[in-house]
């Protein structure tokens, strides 16, 4: 190996040493209750997205791409599904190498309690973490929708000899009070951290900006340990990162934020936090454009997930009155376009799209089925739901806002049950 070649290759393997030392700890068990009834039997990180994805299959991915094989994944509200979709897709890793993906419920290990916050949900499983005796735990949010390698945080950390390393991400600051906000200086030393303050502070010279904690944390174990057990001990806390553990050791001990940028050309890379139903459409929408900013299909990178052996997509007539056709839209394994138009729309894996019917600047979940005659616009329609003949969507918003969900931004949300309700008051 020549100089050249053995200097590019070092800092490669320095960090696969640290990713392969690394715990990551998936945090999942959040309610999602911002995106409504979409979450109804499922929980936020379960959620489908992007027409073949769950939520969780992008941090996941992060996980494996990066070089951590040691996954653990906390899970609590309506976690059935969530469940089955890792079982599915993710045991593939290869325990007699010391890799899994291993889901770990809610079990009440050091109290009569259920988890209180993401402290107390890392504070009940803290002898699982112990015992697979990590040189650093990686706590990662599992519901937003982002690829990030975690090599270089890790390494970040390490450098500089940091305590708490936090990711962080630059967002709009009329958005800032929905995320952690963090006031750093030149080192990236972590000076403030407000949890979705009322009146969040900008960057330094950026008076529209603020720095938002992303829900990533490395720690080193023995001292994560300690910081939970005295959160525990603490009657008055809400055993939270953001709220409590970040907070209470900015003064001291070494916290840094670790920004979330491409190191080349310091731009803010692609991170979205799915929590509302507008921002779930939106982050779908953006999908289907010609030249979308988050790349599913770069092969350096792939997403993983469990996929359905299906059939290929199919577009059916070719009749003046009925033609089966997709413009600018994403149609995935086993629909059945029948002598429709869909426009600007992602459709999930098993739609059926009937005769004369119309879809745009849509996103339509796995298994509905959509009858004849019908037109749907800006609406979200939840899996396994039947559209009847003639139902007309998204085109008048008063009929909308009475039978189904309607956003602020004029999203449509649609499920089985709403329709259900609807007939029987029709």
């Amino acid at each position: 190996m020549s100089t050249e070649q053995q200097r590019l290759f070092a800092p490669r393997r320095y960090l696969s040493r640290l990713t392969r030392g690394t715990l990551a700890v998936i945090m999942a068990g959040g309610r999602g209750e911002r995106l409504k009834d979409l979450t109804e039997d499922r929980c936020k990180p379960a959620t489908p997205f992007g027409g073949k994805f769950r939520i969780v299959d992008f941090v996941l991915s992060n996980c494996v791409n990066s070089g951590i094989r040691q996954i653990s994944v906390l899970t609590q509200y309506k976690a059935h599904s969530l469940i089955q979709h890792i079982q599915r897709g993710w045991g593939y890793l290869r325990g007699e190498f010391g890799e899994f993906v291993e889901i770990i419920p809610a079990q009440q290990q050091r109290s009569t309690d259920w988890y209180l916050g993401t402290a107390d949900a890392l504070w009940q499983n803290m002898d699982l973490i112990r015992s697979h005796r990590p040189l650093h735990v990686l706590v990662l949010a599992g519901d937003h929708i982002y690829k990030m390698d975690y090599g270089p945080m890790i390494g970040f950390h390490v450098e500089k000899e940091a305590d708490i390393t936090v990711g962080v991400v630059e967002v709009p600051l009329e958005r800032a009070r929905e995320f952690g906000v963090l006031t750093v200086d030149e080192s990236n030393s972590v000076l403030r951290f407000s949890e979705k303050p009322r009146n969040p502070e900008p960057m330094p010279g950026r008076p529209d900006i603020a720095l938002a904690s992303m829900g990533i944390y490395v720690f080193n174990p023995k001292l994560l340990e300690r910081l939970l057990r005295a959160d525990a001990e603490d009657p008055n806390s809400a055993h939270d990162f953001g709220k409590n553990i970040v907070p209470g050791a900015i003064d001291k001990l070494r916290v840094f934020a670790y920004p979330f940028e491409d190191v080349r050309t310091k731009a803010q890379n692609y991170w979205r936090d799915v929590g509302t139903v507008d921002a779930y459409y939106e982050a779908n929408m953006e999908l289907v454009r010609v030249s979308p900013e988050l790349n599913i299909y770069d092969e350096q990178w792939p997403i993983w997930t469990y996929q359905e052996q299906l059939p290929p997509a199919k577009f059916v007539f070719d009749d003046d009155d009925r033609r089966g056709a997709a413009i600018d839209s994403m149609v995935s394994g086993g629909c059945i376009i029948s002598g429709s138009r869909v426009a600007n729309s992602l459709l999930f894996s098993n739609v059926r799209v009937h005769d004369y019917s119309t879809i745009e600047r849509s996103v339509i979940l796995p298994r509905v089925r959509v009858g004849e005659h019908c037109t749907i616009r800006r609406a979200i329609i939840d899996e396994g739901t039947l559209i009847p003949d003639g139902m007309q969507i998204g085109v008048d918003p008063a009929a909308d806002a009475e039978r189904f969900y309607v956003t602020e931004g004029g999203i449509a949300l649609v499920t089985a049950a709403m329709l259900r309700a609807a007939q029987r008051h029709a």
